[in-house]
């Protein structure tokens, strides 16, 4: 257990050290986990042909899935979501939609290939929309469902969507900012001064603490992560006897989202909330559980299953361009600002929130800043598409 959690780590630490020196890895938003991950499975890969077989334990891997998908449900702030108006309802329409869509490519072709439909599944919204964090979260359960090397699968499935969404995301709102004449072209000065003139907002300003209370910030934040947790797992144990098979996740994600949520309610209950803390050790967590999940993934398993699975991920990159130009632009309005939406869309559409980011940024550097797809992206990221996602992955599951 504690080497497992060893290797994770110096998996996490050679990525960090990758993502600052390689810029290719800069340039499309490669989390620091998975780079350095992949360098280590290769090894386990080698290895392996040398006839050793490296075996892993997941207790720490999996507390600390817990604990991320735990802050997650905190974030879930349902009071926000005014501030995105109705473009931000459109884009929850349209992020459901596509997970919806992805599951049915991805089983469909599965099927019409003669392979499982939870091969199609670990090719589907959980690496897609889900990202690494979803396919770690889903994968054990996949293994046990009985698809073999489901975490895997799942990894480089991710890998390839964090990759794709990248490369897909700008140049496509490129195409309908030309197509339909938009924007022009702003020299990077004037596109500072917008973005500029938007971090000057009262939302915007910092507050500065002293260290006493920053650990005290965290220690609260800590406790009521495994607090959520802890009760989630009731919540879990109730959720099973419906019949209906759910991640394990799941209850503690409910539960802290319901505290978060009735806490905001009292302002002085709210101030007990250190969300910037809870925010910051759920990412820590998700780090630690990408280096453990990337480090300990068997790659020989993917050996017979490389052609399938990269047709199926071709598939949904197609789809993802298509579903953007031909439903998400026109539903948005048409305007500049659905532009820069539609390459965040295929930024977590694809990989994750922080893909989407820089999607959006590298359009509007080179065009204009554009406010409102600033607020609705990390909204929608920060809240709706895990939670969306669980959701229809589970109801796939269970209909397969």
């Amino acid at each position: 257990m504690y080497q497992t959690a060893g290797v994770g780590v110096m998996a996490l630490l050679l990525g960090i050290y990758l993502t600052h020196h390689v810029k290719f890895l800069k340039r499309f938003c490669i989390p620091a986990p998975v780079s350095g991950g992949l360098i280590f499975s290769l090894l386990s890969l080698g290895l392996y042909h040398l006839g050793i077989e490296c075996q892993f334990d997941g207790t720490i891997k999996n507390l600390c899935m817990m604990l991320f998908f735990t802050s997650v449900g905190f974030q879930s702030d349902f009071k926000v979501l005014k501030q995105g108006g109705k473009p931000l309802l459109i884009m929850i329409g349209l992020v459901f939609g596509l997970i919806v869509c992805q599951n049915l490519i991805s089983v469909g072709l599965a099927r019409g290939m003669g392979l499982p439909a939870l091969f199609g599944m670990s090719a589907g919204s959980i690496p897609m929309c889900g990202g690494h964090g979803t396919s770690g979260g889903f994968a054990p359960l996949l293994e046990k469902m009985g698809l073999e090397g489901a975490d895997s699968i799942t990894m480089a499935a991710a890998t390839f969507g964090l990759v794709a969404g990248s490369l897909l995301g700008g140049p496509l709102a490129e195409r309908l900012i030309r197509k339909h004449n938009l924007a022009d072209p702003s020299a990077p000065k004037n596109v500072m001064e917008g973005i500029e003139a938007s971090e000057a907002s009262p939302k915007a300003k910092l507050t500065t603490s002293n260290q006493e209370e920053n650990f005290q910030d965290f220690v609260m934040g800590a406790c009521q992560l495994f607090i959520a947790m802890a009760l989630g797992t009731g919540v879990s144990k109730l959720l099973a006897l419906t019949g209906v098979t759910f991640p394990t996740y799941f209850g503690a994600l409910l539960v802290a989202c319901f505290l978060r949520n009735v806490l905001g309610l009292s302002p002085r209950l709210s101030k007990g909330l250190p969300m910037d803390k809870i925010v910051s050790l759920g990412d820590i967590f998700l780090q630690l559980f990408l280096g453990m999940a990337m480090a300990s993934l068997q790659l020989w398993e993917l050996a017979s299953l490389a052609l399938p699975l990269g047709a199926i991920l071709c598939a949904q990159v197609a789809f993802m361009a298509l579903y953007g130009t031909l439903v998400a632009f026109p539903l948005l309005g048409k305007k500049y600002d659905s532009a820069v939406l539609v390459s965040g869309l295929c930024g977590f559409g694809l990989g994750a929130t922080p893909n989407a980011m820089a999607n959006m940024s590298a359009v509007c550097f080179k065009y204009r800043y554009a406010v409102q797809p600033f607020i609705i992206v990390p909204i929608i990221g920060a809240m709706f598409v895990d939670i969306i996602n669980t959701g229809v992955i589970t109801v796939f599951l269970n209909l397969i």
